[in-house]
């Protein structure tokens, strides 16, 4: 029992430290994310650049988890989202979506991210999309 009670209090720290450290993370993708808006600056679909597409569009995030699409500084629609910093993933939602906000729909892989941009991919249905997102 004597060996077994520092092993216990070492297991129960440690898991509470690694839940500390993920509540961190969480906390900082929510910094990065809410601070400002961010602007679609290179968008292709299976190689095919369709960037222009979204060239009027800004989007603003917010801590409770939705996001507006603003259209030539009109809210166009809002939608939700979510980010995993320890799996580096994201996702989006705009529901019943019109071209372009729809390709954005669905879960990305964070492939590389600072706190001014995100690039990320999507594959899915023998589709694959990769964005990049950067703070104005």
């Amino acid at each position: 029992m004597k060996k077994i009670l520092p092993f216990l209090i070492l297991v129960i720290a440690f898991t509470g430290c690694r839940k500390a450290i993920e509540k961190i993370q969480e906390d900082l993708v929510i910094k990065a994310m809410t601070d400002g808006e961010w602007k679609v600056t290179s968008f292709t679909l299976n190689g095919s650049n369709l960037t222009p597409d979204f060239t009027t569009y800004r989007f603003k995030y917010y801590s409770n988890k939705t996001v507006d699409a603003i259209n030539n500084g009109v809210v166009e629609q809002t939608g939700t989202w979510d980010g995993n910093a320890s799996a580096s993933t994201t996702w989006a939602n705009f529901t019943s979506a019109a071209y372009p906000l729809s390709l954005i729909n669905g879960s990305w892989h964070i492939d590389r991210n600072s706190w001014t941009f995100v690039e990320a991919t999507q594959t899915a249905g023998g589709n694959t999309k990769v964005m990049r997102l950067d703070k104005l």
